[in-house]
């Protein structure tokens, strides 16, 4: 890890593109330990004048989906076609046993990760809700700063804590199989109305009219939803990454969308919104790390799980009791 007085120097070569020392910084963002945290800290707040120039697009979709083959169809799109810098960041489900995340992202797109204009960088969900790794956004601002034109957010799957992602991206793409029209109905409604654009997949061969049908039902569903965004009405797209087509129309409604947020000044609104949620956040989490370490707190915590498990205390009297005793300790 960089010691505090190469901090600066570390913020300086992440600026100028070293993807070495992206990974550092990456690295000590994701770090738990307290003066790791000081020092990404201090990292963010050097960094934080070049950030904000990069699309966020966010990705989400049921399993089987196809997101990580769309996403090196797309990427190595934006890379070829249109000359663009390409960061993605994927978020792979960790065990509720052993803790532990396959993060084969790489392996499942490695053209892309062959690129030198791409970065990927694989992470684990862990106990973090929402479909992100806790320090998705910290790594977001980084990616900014080094020079990445996109920075695309691959979720771990569908659902209603899903909406989380919303949090830090600028354009949701929700991505849908041939066949989903039974699949929509699985679909929270809360996740349908944050989709900016919609991408259904696979539409080749056997299952191009079953890929049609999808996204006509996508259609259907989307005219009677509010709109996420004043003005915007979602897109929807057929893909095939087999074949390739499709891929520069989402890029195309990906581009129009964040002109869109752009010149209605909805974009700096959203992200001052995410930059406050993300304050209350971190203060949520922090106050939480105090009380745990706090030894009279934690006592009491202690003795409100076992009047709980004894069947003496309700949890929430109990949980009354426990707050009570941290405001006076």
């Amino acid at each position: 890890m960089p010691e505090p007085s190469s901090v600066e120097t570390l913020a300086a070569r992440l600026v100028d593109g070293d993807r070495r020392a992206l990974a550092r910084a990456i690295t000590l963002v994701e770090s738990t330990r307290p003066d790791h945290r000081a020092r990404a800290a201090a990292l963010l707040d050097a960094v934080l004048p070049h950030t904000g120039t990069a699309i966020r697009l966010g990705v989400s979709g049921p399993p089987g989906a196809g997101k990580s083959t769309f996403l090196q169809a797309y990427g190595l799109h934006l890379i070829v076609d249109r000359g663009q810098r390409v960061a993605v960041l994927a978020v792979d489900p960790s065990s509720t046993q052993s803790g532990g995340s396959i993060l084969g992202d790489k392996t499942r797109m490695p053209r892309l990760a062959a690129r030198p204009e791409a970065f990927i960088r694989p992470s684990p969900a862990g106990d973090s809700l929402g479909g992100l790794a806790r320090r998705t956004r910290e790594v977001l601002l980084l990616c900014e700063a080094a020079g990445f034109d996109h920075v695309l957010v691959e979720t771990v799957g569908v659902g209603q804590s899903e909406t989380a992602v919303a949090g830090i991206i600028d354009t949701m793409a929700l991505l849908l199989p041939p066949g989903a029209g039974d699949d929509l109905q699985g679909i929270k409604r809360g996740v349908m109305e944050l989709a900016d654009v919609v991408v259904v997949t696979k539409a080749d061969g056997d299952l191009a009219p079953a890929a049609r049908m999808a996204a006509a039902d996508a259609r259907q569903g989307l005219a009677l939803l509010r709109r996420r965004h004043p003005g915007w009405d979602p897109v929807v797209v057929l893909t095939s990454a087999l074949e390739g087509h499709g891929v520069d129309e989402v890029a195309d409604a990906v581009a129009a969308h964040h002109q869109h947020m752009t010149t209605s000044g909805q974009l700096q609104v959203l992200r001052r919104q995410q930059d406050l949620q993300w304050l209350h956040d971190q203060v949520t989490e922090g106050l939480l790390a105090a009380f745990r370490a706090d030894p009279t707190s934690a006592a009491a915590l202690e003795q409100a799980a076992h009047a709980v498990r004894s069947g003496v205390r309700s949890p929430t009297r109990a949980a009354q009791d426990v707050l009570r005793t941290a405001q006076h300790s």
